[in-house]
Order: C-alpha cells, then sequence, then structure tokens
C-alpha cells in the first residue's frame, strides 16, 4: 500500500473537559498517514489519480471549525472516520497533539489507527 502523510497540520476546534478549554478554539497539532486506494498514480502522474493533500487539509479544517470534543481520543477517531469515508482510504493512522497544556509538558497527544494496511 501507498502512503501520504501530512504532518504538523494545524487546525482550531473546541476541545478539552474544563471549562477554560472550551472558550474558545484551540490550535491542535495533526499527522495524518492516509493508504492510497490505488498505486496508479506512480503510472500516470495524475492527482486526480490519488488523495490530494490540500483538499484533506482544506476538509479537516472545516469539520473541526464546526465539532466540539471532550478528549482527544474522541478527536482522532472523528478525523480518522471522517477522513476514510471523504477519501476512500482504506487505512489512516491520525495523531493529534495539544501544545503547552500542561505546565513543562511540551506537547501531548494520541494516536489512533484505523481500517486494515496491506501490503
Amino acid at each position: 500500500m501507498d502512503i501520504i502523510y501530512l504532518h504538523g497540520v494545524k487546525a482550531r476546534t473546541l476541545i478539552g473537559v474544563y471549562d477554560w478549554e472550551r472558550i474558545a478554539p484551540q490550535v491542535v497539532e495533526i499527522d495524518l498517514e492516509l493508504g492510497i486506494p490505488s498505486a496508479r498514480a506512480c503510472q500516470t502522474d495524475d492527482l486526480a489519480d490519488t488523495i490530494n493533500y490540500a483538499d484533506v487539509v482544506d476538509r479537516l479544517r472545516a469539520v473541526l471549525a464546526e465539532q466540539h470534543f471532550l478528549l482527544l481520543e474522541r478527536l482522532a477517531e472523528y478525523i480518522a472516520q471522517d477522513l476514510m469515508g471523504a477519501f476512500s482510504t482504506p487505512w489512516i493512522r491520525v495523531s493529534v497533539t495539544k501544545l503547552g497544556i500542561l505546565h513543562e509538558v511540551g506537547r501531548v497527544g494520541v494516536t489512533v489507527e484505523r481500517g486494515h494496511r496491506g501490503g
């Protein structure tokens, strides 16, 4: 399976279990790996035969701007299910990171992997 990846994508969403976290959207950092349904683009060199990175980022930012979550686990699951459906990917790995949320901890996050990673 061929995989595209997007690392360090910044998006805004309401996230957190504490009231102060849900006052305004927070920036989260997202790393994505998506299995490409076909290796056809390797031969055709045609964007239509793969997943367009810009479309993934645009969709991700749009859907997260409309949602709110308590837990990073739920946010990561939501992203995985949404992108799998929207881009017909058979496999996805999503890592979501909150930056500077804990004292003296630079990053906290979660990773989920969904679907079947063939080979």
